[in-house]
């Protein structure tokens, strides 16, 4: 049994991106699972796609996918995936959309089955500012998110999506042992 780890490239100017510093820190085993790590390009379509083809390969049994949302106090595990692109800037290929769905037809929203609640709480316990967000926004990081929800039962594997925030908030050592929670409560959690 194995763990996958994302985190995303550096965009709109950035330097560094904080969730990849953050997932680079993560230990490379947790709760006797080893942990696979992955820098997704911040690219609609793509990182899913690149994302997906990993999972089929790995068959792990959890999927943690992390991205930054600067301006947010804290780690905010994401709980629903909208089936919605939009973005005030573009992505790293130049794309921008305005409202169009990821899947035509498709579930509005889709919904993680682990424990946000418990992974929130156990962020606090360890004094880790923490938050749960309802959403996981509209940019790269939910289209990511809402196919990996999308391909949950086929694929056999649970994820989620969790957004750190810039690392003046929190650094990447911090940021890696939230992480690193969210695993654990993930793997434990009734």
């Amino acid at each position: 049994m194995s763990i996958l780890l994302t985190g995303f490239e550096p965009f709109g100017g950035a330097a560094a991106n904080p969730s990849w510093e953050a997932v680079q820190r993560v230990p490379e085993a947790v709760c006797g699972r080893e942990v696979h790590r992955m820098r997704l390009p911040v690219v609609y379509q793509q990182a899913a796609d690149l994302l997906l083809a990993e999972i089929r390969r790995l068959q792990p049994e959890l999927v943690i996918c992390t991205g930054v949302a600067s301006g947010r106090s804290g780690v905010t595990p994401e709980l629903v995936a909208l089936n919605y692109r939009w973005g005030a800037i573009p992505d790293n290929a130049g794309q921008r959309f305005s409202g169009e769905p990821i899947c035509p037809g498709g579930e509005t929203a889709l919904m993680t089955r682990l424990p946000v609640h418990a992974m929130v709480e156990a962020l606090r316990a360890k004094e880790i500012p923490a938050g749960l967000s309802l959403s996981a926004g509209a940019y790269v990081c939910n289209d990511v998110y809402y196919h990996l929800l999308l391909h949950e039962a086929e694929l056999g594997y649970r994820g989620l999506f969790v957004h750190v925030p810039d690392e003046a908030v929190l650094c990447a050592e911090r940021a890696a042992l939230a992480l690193t929670a969210c695993i654990e409560t993930a793997l434990t959690a009734e």
